[in-house]
């Protein structure tokens, strides 16, 4: 019996969806994205498209084989773009009205008058939205393993778990569009305030990113110049021998800083490591700073789902570290930055390579984990308020 109705609900709700003509189109603008994917293509002059030729050297077979070609599109604009932005956007728009519908006037009433429970109705409601994306990214992923099986000569089953991923991406904006849209039974309300909510959440990932950035690039500050003193120090050593052995006298230490750490004769025959010392001094208290940030930052972050780096569960699975180290030698070739004292700690190569290693070293149940109970509370407050409210 529960089984028979929750089936019921299922269908009845599947075709509301099929009923609205942006299902459709959000299924043909996923085959259309996987026909424009298919599009491109590699050979040992560059990128292609269709029958044009684009001279992209180094950027061709000679350096990337056709399988990392198309592994690297998925991921440098069918994951970010695709399927993070516009096929959320387009399943939020379609399915925001689920539940604002169901508690509105002359609707929910026949729904109640049968025998089926409030919690059980919100949640099959709830997960037939979810069904909405999965049908568009289940198109979407076989669609573009079919073409690089075919154009590529590689079959990559890795790229379904773009459907678990990008469904669990879609469920933590879509159980607070599900809250909102009870609250406030407006499907514009609920579809606005979750377009914000994400995008809060986007302007936290920017600031953890930065903040690690920072601090990675602060640390990177504080062991050059440990290592600018030590060299400072070695010479000034060097230089008191030599005038121990030529009978000189040691300059005085008159007059100079006699802060912590003072050595006065090595500082007395190499002004500089005092400097070297103080700036050391700067950069470690700029590296407290920074660590503290960035520490608070995560800790906001634990509190929100991980859409980004829920996103990059996929990325982390799809390209071998091996291939990696590939690319990033060619961009080592084609553009070196070169790195000095004055360089500022956040534009350092090194410390955007150390975040980058740092964000992806992140584990799994601390990205899903707290993701899914942010998710697992906002919707059994959801249950509870559909189940006292009076309708």
């Amino acid at each position: 019996m529960i089984l028979t109705q929750t089936k019921a609900l299922f269908v009845d709700a599947y075709r509301q969806l099929n009923a609205k003509k942006l299902f459709w189109l959000t299924l043909g603008l996923n085959l259309l994205v996987v026909v424009l994917f298919a599009a491109l293509g590699i050979n040992d002059k560059g990128v292609t498209i269709l029958h044009w030729q684009f001279d992209t050297a180094p950027f061709d077979t000679g350096n990337v084989s056709r399988e990392l070609f198309y592994k690297l599109q998925f991921t440098e604009w069918g994951i970010p773009i695709w399927l993070s932005w516009a096929t959320i956007i387009l399943a939020l728009i379609s399915t925001a009205g689920i539940i604002p519908d169901l508690v509105s006037g002359g609707t929910i009433e026949p729904v109640l008058s049968k025998p089926i429970g409030r919690t059980r109705l919100f949640l099959t409601k709830f997960f037939t939205g979810l069904l909405f994306v999965t049908l568009q990214v289940t198109i979407f992923s076989i669609g573009c393993m079919l073409v690089i099986g075919i154009r590529a000569g590689a079959w990559e089953p890795k790229l379904l778990l773009a459907i678990p991923i990008v469904l669990a991406v879609f469920s933590y904006l879509f159980a607070f569009c599900a809250f909102v849209g009870l609250i406030t039974r407006s499907t514009i309300a609920a579809l606005l305030l979750t377009i914000l909510f994400w995008f809060a959440i986007w302007i936290v990932n920017v600031g953890d990113a930065m903040m690690i950035a920072q601090r990675e690039g602060s640390i990177l500050k504080v062991e050059d110049r440990q290592i600018d003193v030590e060299r400072q120090r070695e010479f000034a050593q060097k230089r008191l021998e030599q005038l121990e052995e030529e009978g000189k006298p040691i300059p005085s230490s008159e007059g100079l800083d006699t802060s912590d750490g003072f050595e006065p004769d090595l500082e007395a025959v190499n002004p500089t490591l005092r400097m070297s010392k103080n700036r050391l001094k700067e950069s470690e208290a700029a590296a407290e700073t920074w660590t503290a940030w960035a520490s608070r930052v995560v800790l906001l972050k634990t509190l929100l789902p991980k859409t980004q780096e829920t996103v990059g569960l996929l990325e982390r699975n799809l390209i071998t570290q091996k291939e990696i180290a590939t690319l990033m030698g060619m961009n080592d070739r084609q553009a070196e930055m070169m790195v000095n004292d004055e360089t500022p700690a956040f534009a350092d190569p090194r410390a955007a390579e150390r975040a980058t290693k740092v964000l992806q070293s992140r584990s799994i149940p601390w990205i899903l984990g707290t993701s899914f109970i942010y998710e697992a509370l906002l919707l059994l407050i959801s249950c509870i308020i559909f189940v006292r409210r009076d309708f």
